[in-house]
């Protein structure tokens, strides 16, 4: 079973948003949501149209951060995962966003991407 249709407009669209990011951060961004949906790809109906639910909703709240920062002078990016949200994920989610965080945050240092899309240790 595969993804509906409705995924690849949804992957575009998420993408686009990316464009407003800076490099750094829109390639850290654009990676993450690239091996999210190829990881995806192959789900079941039931779980396929969860994590499409699931970044629909985080595209309507980046939309909404982003027209709330045109009214305000500092860029803020992301958004506050509720502990209901964190209790869904599985182990390997709460990890990778842990290292999305320790990337993003790193202070003074430019972020990385490597084209590989096996995680290093």
């Amino acid at each position: 079973a595969a993804m509906p249709g409705g995924a690849r407009g949804l992957y575009r669209r998420i993408l686009l948003l990316h464009r407003a990011l800076p490099a750094a951060l829109r390639a850290l961004g654009d990676r993450y949501v690239k091996e999210e949906f190829r990881k995806h790809k192959a789900a079941g109906p039931a779980e396929a149209q969860r994590f499409l639910r699931e970044w629909e909703a985080t595209l309507i709240q980046q939309q909404i951060n982003e027209d709330k920062q045109n009214l305000r002078e500092k860029t803020v990016y992301g958004i506050q995962l509720t502990e209901e949200k964190l209790n869904d994920f599985r182990d390997e989610q709460i990890g990778q966003l842990k290292e999305l965080m320790d990337e993003a945050t790193k202070p003074n240092k430019k972020i990385t991407i490597s084209r590989d899309s096996e995680h290093k240790t």
